[in-house]
């Protein structure tokens, strides 16, 4: 850590570097594309609206603590960070940090899964275990094109609403939350979701889960809820086994 930084920047750099290695080791990765971000709080900021990003070029399994980016709604880059920021990362990214004001945390990725049923005309299926705890809470959002057009911003966040999942059609997923672990966790149910809906698909016609039942489900899923950690249990258990391969995202 820089003598001049503040030790919860530190920490929140520390964090979300942990979250671009998990990824890495789940499959959820791009080549040097897709995004995580995260909001500085504002013991940092004073106020401003400031988050992190991965420097662009890097893969995530070379993102650390100090080479993650700091930059303003803007995108002006705001550190002595050598590396350019992706536009079509920006746009979405600072859009839904500037507007939502729960929106800490925003998770993007590419699944085989989730870019599949993103295609799907029918999304998201209401028939298994995870889509069940996702009642209610899945957004859809039109294909524009390549995400780098500001002129996008009103449509996505008229369409996301107060949805903290979110299917970008012919695209991609998408989440959001108060912080990195529940906004994880979200995505998580998400691309588990996907992944049953298309192995399901392959043998046939699946059986659905009732509103009321799903609506229960949703209800009694704890892992959302901040009284019960909202992830921060599973999340950290994802970093140890990160750490017990390489923690050099700590430096």
């Amino acid at each position: 850590m820089k003598p001049s930084m503040h030790p919860d920047e530190w920490q929140a750099r520390i964090e979300l570097a942990a979250a671009y290695r998990v990824f890495n080791m789940l499959g959820w990765t791009e080549m040097i594309y897709n995004h995580i971000t995260l909001r500085l709080p504002d013991s940092v900021t004073k106020g401003q609206k400031q988050f992190l990003i991965n420097p662009f070029g890097l893969h995530y399994s070379e993102v650390t603590s100090s080479n993650l980016v700091k930059i303003d709604i803007q995108g002006k880059i705001l550190d002595d960070s050598i590396y350019p920021v992706n536009p079509a990362g920006f746009t979405v990214h600072a859009a839904i940090h500037d507007n939502l004001p729960d929106a800490h945390c925003i998770m993007h990725t590419h699944t085989t899964a989730g870019v599949a049923v993103a295609c799907s005309a029918a999304g998201l299926a209401q028939n298994n275990f995870y889509s069940a705890q996702l009642h209610d809470m899945v957004a859809y959002h039109d294909f524009e094109g390549i995400t780098i057009h500001a002129d996008e911003a009103p449509r996505l966040l008229k369409n996301i609403g107060n949805k903290p999942a979110v299917i970008l059609r012919n695209h991609g997923l998408l989440a959001w939350g108060q912080t990195l672990p529940q906004t994880f966790v979200t995505l998580w149910t998400l691309q588990r979701a996907c992944e049953i809906q298309l192995a399901t698909l392959s043998m046939g016609a699946a059986i659905p889960v009732a509103e009321p039942i799903a609506a229960k489900c949703t209800r009694d899923s704890l892992q959302f809820d901040a009284k019960f950690g909202a992830g921060r249990d599973v999340f950290d258990a994802m970093r140890r086994l990160v750490d017990k391969q390489d923690d050099s995202y700590k430096h």
